[in-house]
């Protein structure tokens, strides 16, 4: 292993996470007090539960940023079977939650959890290890990534069976990624390519469902009224935004028009309250976001760590630009939140954990220089 010291951690990347925290604690109440005044009784419901399960990611971001990354090497495969497990119960009638014809919550003791976003960190730790502790059969594809992509491939299949298509299409894209960085072969990741292009094809054909809203993306004009609703009502509140918005508060989409508001569709409010500069604001702040993920990469000491950082910073970054695809129109409905923005316990405080290795990362460095 390359020598390396302890640094600070990467304040600017913990910083803009923080403030993505910050503007979606505002956002999710804006965007919620209505529903949660009309459905709870209490405007301030879903603020509260953002405030808590902020409180408790920022805690867990603390705790992991202060361990060395190197220990959560050992955790990798006991969290993947971890994963597994709660995947297949949440498949299970009696215990998994059935919401908008999916299963994807685990709801005990009046808490809902989503095994899925386990899942995302999971087969990151899992890749980064095995690719690691494999480098020396850079040359032996079977040998190196064949483990690897079954492991995950597994994970995927599973995940499809809720369905939660949106979230397979994170963990494919953070695999190709680390495939790609690990050196397999621009031949072999075409293969793969491909075969997921095609698993992926047979998938959306025989899930009605998912085949209207990919026919619904491609031609809106030719797709049912009920189909076209929420992309429609996310495109309506996104226009009246102009450069500097309605006014934080006065937003008309989620006066019951804009489904979703506080979690899938929550960029639709940022546009419409804070208009194209605010829109501009969180897309930059992700856009920072890779930047500095990806410095991190580069920076660090041994492979686990490169490989861990690139994967993070890929499943937070591309569940951000699907989000935002989703909301101008341009990709299907998915169901996926806007990363430490939307509304949701699991996904922020498995996020701000994910964030917390990243910048334990970015305590260790290699001769090539400090970051910055």
């Amino acid at each position: 292993m390359i020598a390396a010291k302890r640094l600070p951690y990467d304040k600017l990347l913990c910083g803009i996470s923080l403030v993505l925290v910050g503007l979606g604690i505002i956002m999710v109440y804006s965007a919620g007090a209505i529903k949660a005044g009309e459905k709870y009784d209490d405007p301030f419901f879903f603020l509260k539960k953002q405030l808590l399960w902020a409180l408790i990611g920022v805690a867990v971001m603390i705790w992991a940023m202060n361990r060395d990354y190197r220990t959560f090497q050992s955790y990798a495969l006991p969290l993947f079977l971890l994963s597994l497990l709660l995947l297949i119960l949440v498949l299970v009638p009696s215990i998994g939650v059935k919401v908008n014809n999916a299963r994807r919550w685990i709801r005990l003791f009046g808490i809902s959890f989503q095994p899925s976003e386990l899942a995302k960190l999971s087969v990151v730790l899992l890749m980064a290890r095995v690719l690691a502790k494999r480098a020396d059969q850079e040359e032996q594809f079977v040998k190196r990534f064949f483990l690897p992509l079954v492991l995950s491939g597994l994970a995927c299949g599973l995940i499809v069976l809720q369905p939660h298509f949106g979230m397979v299409g994170i963990l494919l894209c953070a695999v190709l990624a680390l495939c790609f960085v690990a050196g397999v072969r621009l031949s072999h990741l075409g293969i793969i390519g491909l075969v997921v292009a095609a698993v992926a094809v047979v998938f959306v054909l025989t899930h009605p469902y998912a085949l209207e809203r990919v026919t619904t993306v491609l031609d809106r004009t030719h797709a049912s009224s009920k189909a076209v609703h929420q992309t429609n009502q996310s495109i309506y509140a996104l226009g009246p935004g102009g450069l500097l918005g309605r006014g934080l508060g006065d937003s008309y989409g989620k006066l019951g028009y804009l489904p979703e508001s506080h979690t899938e569709f929550i960029f639709a409010v940022v546009g419409e309250e804070t208009g194209l500069v605010g829109s501009l604001l969180i897309v930059s702040l992700f856009g920072m976001f890779l930047w500095r993920g990806t410095r991190i990469a580069l920076r660090a000491p041994d492979l686990f760590g490169t490989y861990t950082a690139i994967g993070i910073t890929f499943i937070i970054v591309v569940q951000a630009v699907i989000n935002f695809g989703v909301v101008v129109g341009l990709l299907p409905i998915t169901g996926l939140p806007l990363p430490l923005v939307s509304f949701g316990g699991t996904s922020l405080v498995i996020t701000l954990f994910c964030i917390g290795i990243l910048l334990s990362i970015s305590r260790y460095q290699t001769a090539r220089g400090r970051i910055a």
